[in-house]
């Protein structure tokens, strides 16, 4: 058990990793937030590694619930940064 949670730590480090790398270099934007909100998501799920589950529960509803809710709010009201051609 004691092997667990730094393997754990360590493949939870690389998938925020990996998100991230997929937010900064695709070209879709509902992936870029998505892949956004994951990496808040991981970040939580550290948080809970580390034992600090205030600040994980704070990071989840924050970081990527709302968070991600309000990119994907202000995206549909910008109209997913289409051009106008009028």
């Amino acid at each position: 058990m004691s092997a667990f949670l730094p393997v754990m730590s360590v493949v939870v480090a690389l998938a925020t990793i990996g998100a991230a790398f997929v937010a900064i270099r695709v070209d879709s934007l509902p992936v870029a937030i998505l892949s956004a909100g994951a990496v808040s998501l991981f970040a939580s799920v550290l948080f809970l590694i580390l034992a600090a589950p205030d600040v994980a529960m704070t990071e989840a509803a924050i970081g990527s619930g709302l968070t991600t809710f309000l990119f994907f709010f202000v995206l549909g009201r910008v109209g997913g940064g289409e051009q106008d051609n009028d």
